[in-house]
């Protein structure tokens, strides 16, 4: 049960740090919103959770890669910033993929 508290705790660290995450969970449930308001299958309900799923945890591994790096140095450091930018870059594709499933998804409904 002490796992489930270390998660609790760090979800909490993430709306709390990070407004990105608080962002991309306010466009998950938009997105969940919509899909209810549409009334999408059950395929695409479970291509807009691993989306929102892909995002949110990459975005949570981005988060905990800053704090690693900021733990080691607080210094300006070029491995620390290509770190932190590669763990950025990686919150940007899983947000073009979940861009991109939202697209295939949702835009059909809206044009009709």
């Amino acid at each position: 049960m002490k796992r489930f508290n270390y998660a609790f705790q760090g979800l909490f660290v993430l709306f709390s740090k990070d407004s990105k995450f608080l962002i991309h969970s306010i466009f998950a449930i938009i997105a969940i919103i919509l899909g209810l308001i549409l009334g999408i299958t059950a395929i695409e309900w479970l291509l807009i959770i691993i989306a929102i799923g892909l995002v949110l945890a990459f975005e949570a591994m981005n988060t905990a890669v800053e704090f690693v790096v900021d733990l080691i140095t607080k210094d300006y450091h070029e491995l620390a910033k290509k770190a932190k930018d590669t763990a950025a870059s990686s919150v940007v594709l899983a947000s073009i993929v979940a861009l991109a499933i939202g697209v295939i998804v949702f835009l059909p409904y809206l044009i009709k």
